[in-house]
This record gives structure tokens, C-alpha cells and sequence, in this order.
């Protein structure tokens, strides 16, 4: 890690500035400071329900159900949820030009939410603010879901096909998007400056861009909480809260 002399907002703000095409990958923390807990953590839906296997929800009727029963259970948080400062910052950079993108861990729409253009957000992991149809790739609101489930006590069928429908997120056992893992892999060899942001950096491939971006030649800054296995690599390293930082880099609030 490249020792970067002074205050640490000061530093990042120059490399900000500096940079001509900046690329955020975002994990759970920048969403924990908008109330969304992570799936990890105490709270988190990891630690009440053991998660359901894609093939499972494919084999079984009684797993869809189980499914569509925790995502309405669980989903108000997500639903209350704003974007943070965090979230309003790198919009901010996107509207002045610096930033080309936001490769996401998180299926909570906040990037889209904080004014960023749906275009520049990658998500790796889905989205859960919608469903899909498995066969036909439909995209259904979740409201009408929920009314059709508390009536009748099982998930709808696509109106366009009666395909299974499923919250359009990654889930174990279900393959990475090619085309978004594609186009990532892409925006991350064309930065100056990657800024890892709320991530632990464990989980892969998606944790592979980092590396990456530093082993290309681009700057790298890890912002998150707690310590990762890739801060050594790191030009600039924060342990700090997100919102506050990127707020005072960017100068918005």
C-alpha cells in the first residue's frame, strides 16, 4: 500500500480530482448506513433463514412458495430504505463526469434511486425491487405479487407466458450474469481510479475486480469499516463510514 501523506479525505479528494475515469464497486456497507442490514451480519436474513438453492427453487413448488413467503416477510426495510450520502456522492461524480460507473454487490436499487442513471449501474448480483420470469424474462412489479400471494397463498404465474416468476436477483446455485460480468470486467480495465467502497472483498469473482483494476495500472482506494484481505494492494486505504467520507470528498451533503 502506497503511503499517501496527510489528511486521509484530502488524499482521496486529490485522487479524485486527479482522475479522468473512476469506476465504484459497491458491496453491503454503503447500504447498512441507509438501514439495509447485511446478509452476513447479526440481523442479517443469512442469520435467520438458511438461503434457498436456485435448483431447489426450480424443483420445488413448496420452496417457491417458502421463497416469495421470506421476501415478503423481510422486504419492508428495503422498501423504507433511501439513498445515504454515500449513495448521493457518487451520483454527484456521475454528474460531473467522473465517474463512468457502479459495479454493485447489492440488489436494493439505492444507486438508481440516488439520481444515477440506471445505465451506468452494473449489478452483479440482481435486483430484488422487481421480478422476472425465468422463461420469458418479463419483468413483473412486486405489488401485484404480493396481492395475488396473500389472497391465495402461492406466487403468480407471468402473465405473458405462466413461467415461474422470481425476484431478479443471483441467487447460490444460479450462474453470474454473463453480460453484466462482461461489460464490468470491461469498465474496470478502462479506469484511472477503482474505488472499492463497502465491500469485505470475499466474495468472487465479483472481489477479482480490485485486482484487476490495480494490476492494469489504475489507482486503487478500499473505503470500508472493517479491514480486507486486499488492503495491502490499496494506494489509499479509509476505515471509515462511507456517507460521511465520500460526502466531504465530493463536498455534497
Amino acid at each position: 500500500m502506497t503511503d499517501i501523506a496527510g489528511d486521509p479525505i484530502e488524499s482521496l479528494r486529490q485522487l479524485v480530482d486527479e482522475a479522468e475515469s473512476i469506476v465504484a464497486f459497491t458491496g453491503a456497507g454503503i447500504s447498512t448506513e441507509s438501514g439495509i442490514p447485511d446478509f452476513r451480519s447479526p440481523g442479517g436474513i443469512w442469520t435467520k433463514y438458511r438461503p434457498i438453492d436456485f435448483r431447489d427453487f426450480m424443483a420445488s413448488e413448496e420452496m417457491r412458495i417458502e421463497s416469495w413467503r421470506r421476501k415478503f416477510a423481510t422486504d419492508q426495510v428495503m422498501r423504507q430504505a433511501a439513498p445515504n450520502l454515500g449513495h448521493r456522492a457518487l451520483a454527484e461524480l456521475a454528474r460531473r463526469g467522473k465517474l463512468s460507473c457502479v459495479i454493485t454487490q447489492n440488489v436494493d436499487g439505492l444507486h438508481q434511486a440516488s439520481g444515477l442513471d440506471a445505465g451506468q449501474v452494473i449489478e452483479l448480483h440482481g435486483n430484488a425491487t422487481y421480478a422476472a420470469c425465468l422463461d420469458c424474462g418479463k419483468r413483473h412489479e412486486l405489488e401485484p405479487i404480493r396481492v395475488y400471494f396473500e389472497a391465495t397463498g402461492t406466487p403468480p404465474p407471468c402473465s405473458a407466458c405462466d413461467g415461474i416468476l422470481k425476484t431478479a436477483t443471483i441467487s447460490f446455485g444460479q450462474a453470474m450474469p454473463e453480460a453484466e460480468m462482461r461489460r464490468a470486467q470491461v469498465e474496470t480495465l478502462a479506469c484511472d481510479l477503482f474505488l472499492a467502497i463497502g465491500s469485505s472483498l470475499v466474495v468472487y469473482p465479483a472481489a477479482g475486480f480490485p485486482m484487476l483494476a490495480k494490476q492494469n495500472g489504475a489507482g486503487l482506494v478500499i473505503l470500508n469499516r472493517d479491514a480486507t484481505d486486499q488492503d495491502e494492494l490499496a494506494d489509499l486505504v479509509l476505515h471509515r463510514e462511507i456517507g460521511p467520507t465520500l460526502g466531504a470528498v465530493v463536498r455534497v451533503n
